[in-house]
């Protein structure tokens, strides 16, 4: 245990500050999480309009999201805006704002897919019966969306609780700037002791997204 460097994970506060550090990285994926899915659905929503205007308009951003690495947005938001426009952001809340401009991004992109993927003999049926177009929504169409969505929505959310990990870069205290400080601390008297506390951090972040995943695979198969 001590040659793989895990007994510093049981000297002082070590596995509580880690726990804490995960806490941190949840929080801020979870806060990401609860604005970009009523944002996507929107988002999504307006890509299928038939205006060549907002088609285009979000077509940008999508692509310009996509295209854009998250840690090159953190550091654009958290170093470039508070430069240019002379505010203040924490790491926190620039970590938010980029994980919120993403997940919108990619929840819009999914709410796209699973509104065009509805046949058009289903609106059509719909209007022979008489329905309204409000009608045709609520009682055919979302709930075909909703079956469609959450498998793929839950994934997203597992994808944004390990790429929190980037937040680091920007001086955020979270699980691996921690582990980093405890590494550092014990250098001389643990020289293992990376091997030790990075495995943790794996088993933590495994134990996470795990059940996430789980929730994911078994809607997808119950609705397939």
């Amino acid at each position: 245990m001590q040659a793989l460097g895990i007994d510093m994970l049981f000297k002082g506060k070590n596995f509580v500050r880690l726990l804490g550090g995960l806490g941190v990285a949840l929080k801020i994926s979870l806060i990401a999480v609860a604005i970009s899915l009523p944002l996507g659905i929107i988002l999504g929503v307006i890509m299928t309009l038939k205006n060549p205007v907002s088609k285009a308009l979000t077509r940008v951003y999508l692509e310009f999201i996509r295209i854009m690495p998250q840690m090159v947005l953190l550091f654009l938001v958290y170093f470039g805006t508070t430069r240019a426009f002379g505010w203040n952001l924490s790491g926190e809340v620039s970590s938010v704002i980029v994980f919120t401009l993403w997940g919108t991004a990619e929840m819009g992109d999914l709410v796209r897919g699973a509104l065009i993927s509805i046949p058009k003999h289903q609106y059509e049926s719909a209007g022979a019966l008489g329905m309204s177009r409000a009608q045709t929504y609520i009682y055919i169409i979302i709930p075909q969306t909703i079956r469609r969505l959450l498998p793929l929505s839950i994934n997203l959310i597992t994808r944004m609780i390990k790429t929190t990990s980037l937040i680091v870069m920007i001086g955020v205290v979270e699980i691996i700037k921690v582990a980093q400080q405890i590494i550092e601390a014990n250098r001389s008297s643990s020289p293992n002791a990376a091997f030790g506390v990075y495995l943790t951090v794996f088993l933590m972040y495994f134990i996470a997204c795990w059940p996430i995943s789980l929730l994911a695979k078994y809607l997808e198969k119950r609705w397939s």
